[in-house]
């Protein structure tokens, strides 16, 4: 799917990359990307054992990222985020979408997969079952909704572009800056 939506030459950072399978996945398959895998503080330990004795010239050292912190100065092509805006609080969220935009070049673009509503409703009883054990873990966990991913987007100059099916309910969601001439 990334294939689809992203060039074959691109700085990609991944945002929560957790164990870093995504990392190991697509340097190994897409030599053209040069993957930036980040995670949280907490979590970076767990990115680098993960990346642990993996090197390829396009798979950059892991590296620490808070959302609501300082991002990197450098630009990108895309940034990618898996399965974290249900585990973000809203704010948070709203910090991955800010940041992105401010690392993005011009024609770069946001990838965001997970599960997601739609108008309020899940999309799947599994995705209901999902929404109420994140909230029962942590109040401020929680399936979001297409509308408030939306908006937020749009907050800091992105749109949706595209929505792709995934398998278990998912969706992955594909967002580019929005060109002020459709807005007339």
């Amino acid at each position: 799917m990334l294939r689809a939506v992203l060039p074959e030459s691109a700085d990609v950072l991944e945002v929560g990359a957790g164990t870093g399978q995504h990392a190991d996945h697509f340097s190994e398959r897409m030599p053209g990307w040069r993957w930036w895998p980040t995670n949280a503080p907490a979590e970076q330990a767990t990115l680098e054992a993960g990346l642990a004795g993996i090197e390829r010239p396009n798979l950059r050292a892991p590296a620490v990222l808070d959302v609501f912190g300082r991002w990197p100065e450098l630009r990108f092509d895309a940034v990618v985020s898996a399965n974290t805006a249900h585990i973000l609080s809203e704010a948070g969220v709203r910090a991955l979408f800010g940041g992105a935009a401010s690392v993005l070049r011009a024609d770069g673009r946001l990838v965001l997969y997970g599960p997601f509503r739609r108008a309020g409703r899940h999309t799947a009883e599994s995705n209901a079952r999902f929404d109420e054990s994140l909230r029962a873990r942590a109040p401020h966990m929680g399936i979001r909704d297409l509308g408030e991913i939306d908006r937020w987007a749009a907050a800091v100059g992105l749109q949706r572009i595209a929505e792709l099916a995934m398998p278990a309910n998912n969706l992955t969601l594909v967002f580019d800056r929005r060109n002020p001439a459709d807005e007339s």
